[in-house]
């Protein structure tokens, strides 16, 4: 995230630091950079550096009946997998979280945050625009899928294939006639929610139907990442190295897959070429229609929650107004 959270001062990451990982942190410098956890680096006096992770519990709720603590025990659970993935299956591009003294991934910091720390890469690289630069570094991630969707490790949470928020997402295009002033973006969201709530109608119906063909076949389930983007692919001096793990879970191949095709539509070749298992082109759509539903969803939340002017909030109206669009994104399955 690009603005910090006003709630969590220095000193109370410091003393979980030393407590949790034995880390007196003389140097903590806040890192915007991605879009969803906070992040920090953190140095000792020997010179030796963290990567420190900290999420805001209540803003990964996936539902109005979900729980902080549900939210916990799911990045908890995640990191345990990509712990796994790295020290049980051996898979060296894996960048896993170093373990507290308990043996643990994820702390508790407070009641809203958790925290973990990774090893701090001086050399790693990711593409500022989340695209891959070449078609060979396509082929590469695609190699390393392979190799993922064929690990045996302590494994994540199956995918349910439900959207985190949709039920706010159909509450909120029930409310479009009522007067959003949440905060300054507000007024906007629900004028383009109305402009394209028939397209977004047609989506959501889509997206049910499909899910429910593609769930219909448990047995195609992998171990997946989730986001393996040239945001969370980042190179170094030692190879390609995945990143932020909080997405992993059992799912069709397909869920590591579809970015990359758009991308490259060679990319499934190079996949089933390097020994992944036949691609199913419904599943490929189904998680394309998943992440802009997700993105959608989790946006319109956003704006008809309380919020400010910051950063965060003008980088959640651009994305916004690049998902919801349904009839221009997907203009062989939506009515004008």
């Amino acid at each position: 995230m690009f603005t910090r959270p006003r709630d969590l001062p220095d000193e109370e990451i410091r003393a979980e630091l030393a407590i949790g990982w034995d880390f007196r942190a003389d140097v903590l410098a806040y890192q915007p950079v991605g879009f969803g956890s906070h992040h920090w680096l953190a140095a000792d006096a020997a010179g030796r550096r963290l990567f420190v992770t900290i999420d805001d519990l209540p803003a990964t709720l996936r539902a109005p009946s979900d729980t902080t603590d549900a939210a916990f025990a799911r990045l908890d659970q995640a990191f345990t997998s990509a712990l796994s993935l790295r020290q049980e299956a051996g898979l060296e591009f894996v960048l896993a979280p170093i373990p507290d003294r308990d043996g643990g991934v994820l702390r508790r910091l407070s009641p809203d945050y958790s925290i973990l720390v990774h090893p701090y890469l001086a050399d790693a690289a990711a593409a500022p625009d989340g695209r891959f630069g070449s078609v060979s570094d396509i082929h590469t991630v695609a190699g390393l899928l392979v190799r993922l969707h064929a690990a045996r490790a302590v494994a994540p949470r199956a995918d349910d294939f439900t959207v985190p928020r949709v039920d706010e997402l159909t509450a909120a295009m029930a409310a479009t006639s009522q007067i959003w002033a949440a905060g300054p973006y507000a007024g906007q969201a629900r004028e383009l929610l109305t402009a394209q709530a028939g397209g977004l109608e047609q989506l959501l119906a889509r997206y049910q139907k499909l899910a429910a063909q593609v769930a219909a076949r448990p047995e195609r389930m992998v171990i997946t990442h989730g986001e393996p983007n040239a945001s969370n692919v980042l190179r170094t001096s030692a190879g390609h190295v995945f990143v932020d793990w909080e997405s992993v879970l059992l799912a069709p191949p397909e869920r590591d897959l579809w970015d990359l095709a758009e991308q490259d539509p060679g990319a499934v070749d190079a996949y089933c070429a390097a020994g992944g298992a036949p691609v199913d082109a419904d599943a490929l759509t189904l998680y394309r229609m998943w992440y802009d539903l997700f993105e959608i969803a989790g946006y319109i939340s956003f704006f008809r929650a309380p919020h400010e002017a910051t950063e965060d909030a003008a980088e959640s109206w651009r994305n916004l107004r690049y998902f919801l669009r349904p009839a221009d994104r997907w203009p062989d399955l939506i009515d004008a």
